[in-house]
């Protein structure tokens, strides 16, 4: 082979192999074998946890600053993203799928990111309620992607499987021109790489309770700490009930940042507009319902304060507690659809029972919960024996 045929032969291997790795010729099914290359092993799962004990800085939020703009969205233009950004340990995915709902039925354009997904990696980004089809996610991913591989300073600088997710669904609400997007911290808060952004009016944090240890710290203060990372000047924060020295935390961090910090009011404070209600039995969803409640309802004041600005432009926002439910926030509660969070599957062979509890005190209110609703599912069915036997012996 003569030397100008070598290097014809080389030019075709280079072209085959950067169109092997570019995305654009590809549909879902590329997009998630793509998606899957970027996920973190074990050993660099376990460097993370070696540089943090060992207090080497964490540079999460550098790295997302820079693949953003690579895919040509700057921190000025995510800043025009209008986020409610949600951390904790327990029920912020509950709480900000209620806190979508909410917005939705009050007729806004949602964006929701949570994580982890149930059966599809769709799940995670939805747009007014549902999962991207895979055509929308295909399309945005590949987009995405090819930005991304094309602008590598080396070979393997490209995001992990979590960051390259937010990348891409901060992509898509800003394409999709979303009124509103609902965030859910992937771990901690501080250093979590959703905490890219800077400009936040609404914050929530759910329960707190020891989880990501390696990560977070060891005790409840270190990790309301890691947590509380999310609160951002001039931005309003809600939370829950928690103990004694994890809120002083909390108080602490927003007290510097000038950040007001209510607690969400108790289930049973609330009335209803137009006697339309809603009934909810275990009291820690009942937690999480106030919670979605009022960090809407903020939004929603932010969004009709449009005038209440300071000299620099950044809007002000004053605490408020909304404890009077419209038919809008009402249905919301009703119809929010969250699987595999106290999910009853009634089947002809049985009832399936499901939840994500993944704390020790997630999993104690988990068995609470499934003894509350198979006693009573028992309850009822002994009901209906009774009514049966009873026609058998009329007959």
């Amino acid at each position: 082979m003569t030397f100008t045929g070598i290097s014809l032969c080389r030019r075709l291997v280079q072209f085959v192999v950067i169109k092997r790795m570019s995305s654009n010729n590809f549909g879902y099914e590329g997009a998630i074998s793509n998606l899957n290359l970027l996920q973190s092993n074990k050993s660099a799962i376990e460097q993370i946890r070696k540089d943090i004990r060992t207090g080497q800085k964490c540079d999460n939020i550098q790295l997302m600053e820079d693949y953003l703009m690579r895919t040509g969205v700057p921190l000025s233009k995510l800043d025009q993203l209008s986020v409610i950004h949600v951390a904790g340990t327990k029920g912020k995915g509950s709480t900000s799928a209620m806190c979508e709902s909410i917005l939705r039925h009050h007729g806004y354009r949602t964006g929701f990111y949570s994580s982890p997904h149930l059966v599809a990696v769709r799940e995670r980004i939805r747009l007014a309620g549902r999962p991207l089809t895979e055509e929308v996610f295909a399309k945005y991913f590949h987009r995405v992607w090819d930005a991304l591989y094309r602008t590598q300073k080396y070979k393997g600088d490209m995001p992990k499987y979590f960051s390259f997710l937010t990348v891409l669904a901060f992509n898509v609400f800003l394409e999709e021109k979303v009124d509103v997007a609902i965030i859910e911290v992937g771990i901690g808060g501080i250093v979590d790489y959703t905490n890219v952004l800077r400009k936040v009016p609404i914050v929530g944090i759910t329960a707190l309770g020891l989880d990501h240890t390696s990560i977070l710290g060891s005790t409840l203060p270190e990790i309301a700490r890691a947590k509380a990372g999310i609160m951002k000047p001039g931005c309003v924060a809600y939370t829950v009930q928690q103990p004694q020295d994890a809120m002083e935390v909390l108080n602490s961090v927003a007290d510097k940042l000038g950040c007001p910090l209510t607690v969400a009011p108790e289930y049973d404070s609330y009335t209803y507009q137009n006697g339309l209600k809603f009934s909810i039995e275990l009291e820690a969803y009942r937690i999480n319902v106030s919670l979605a409640i009022q960090l809407a309802h903020a939004w929603i004041k932010t969004r009709q304060d449009s005038n209440n600005c300071l000299a620099n432009g950044d809007k002000v926002v004053n605490s408020h507690v909304m404890k009077t439910l419209s038919k809008e926030t009402v249905m919301g509660v009703r119809e929010c659809n969250w699987p595999g969070r106290y999910q009853v599957i009634d089947t002809n062979y049985g009832s399936v029972y499901l939840d994500g509890a993944h704390t020790r005190e997630s999993m104690e209110i988990c068995a609470r919960w499934f003894l509350e609703k198979s006693r009573l599912a028992m309850s009822e069915d002994a009901v209906w024996r009774s009514i049966k036997q009873t026609k058998n012996m009329e007959n």
